[in-house]
């Protein structure tokens, strides 16, 4: 079992699977970054992490995972600095022999990484013309 973390500056690059010995499922999901934030238009996310933690957590986070639910590999993926609308800020890819284990441990994954990872967002706010 493997377990990569990846933190990079800007928007992640367009994914591609990456194939893995014994998986009958390989299943990626990807955050992309919304153009609002609690019902106000923003023009980007910035990310800041204390990294060496980060690393950490979401290793961590990955072996254990990979331990209960019998993973093949784990691959994280998380933006810091400034990712703008529409772009990729977060991508989790999961092998697994059988799909349900990986499905069940993405939802854990991220679950868990957005309550333990020291991992935060700020809103850049859009600037919106002002109204005569």
């Amino acid at each position: 079992m493997t377990t990569t973390v990846t933190i990079s500056d800007g928007a992640l690059a367009v994914g591609e699977a990456r194939p893995c010995d014994g998986a009958g499922a390989w299943v990626s999901f990807e955050g992309i970054v919304r153009g609002d934030e609690a019902g106000r238009p923003i023009s980007a996310l910035v990310y800041e992490t204390y990294e060496p933690m980060a690393q950490r957590v979401l290793t961590s986070l990955g072996e254990e995972l990979a331990s209960r639910h019998g993973l093949l590999a784990v691959h994280v993926e998380h933006s810091r600095g400034r990712v703008a609308v529409g772009g990729c800020s977060f991508r989790l890819s999961i092998a697994s022999a059988h799909r349900k284990e990986a499905l069940a441990a993405m939802d854990e994954f991220i679950d868990r990484m957005k309550r333990d990872a020291p991992i935060w967002k700020r809103p850049q706010w859009a600037v919106t013309p002002m109204s005569a």
